[in-house]
């Protein structure tokens, strides 16, 4: 067997199967990529959740405030009322500023 002098690899000719195995491959990575992409929640969905947290959380914080502050002074049912109800006013105070917020961002996106 004679060695050439250049140390050279002699170039094979492509292979078809590898190409189109190759081809193959990347359709269903991509595939795959877009199957278990995550979605991305809704602006809407998140500004409910929002919504729904402050509704849900205030009156409940402000109740369980005012449930200690009763225990501690020894005032009943008082402090727990009046702190439940600021509770909810101070969660629809923050559903108007979360709406009025969206609907100055959303005034803007179209003009």
């Amino acid at each position: 067997m004679a060695e050439d002098d250049a140390d050279e690899v002699p170039k094979l000719p492509p292979d078809v199967r590898l190409e189109s195995l190759d081809q193959r491959l990347d359709r269903l990575q991509q595939a795959e990529a877009k199957r278990t992409a995550k979605r991305q929640p809704d602006a809407s969905y998140q500004a409910g959740q929002l919504i729904l947290s402050q509704l849900v959380g205030c009156p409940l914080g402000g109740g369980i405030i005012g449930w200690l502050l009763d225990h501690w002074f020894g005032t009943k049912p008082w402090l727990m009322l009046v702190m439940l109800f600021l509770g909810f006013a101070v969660g629809i105070w923050n559903v108007i500023r979360i709406s009025n917020k969206a609907q100055s961002k959303a005034l803007g996106e179209r003009e």
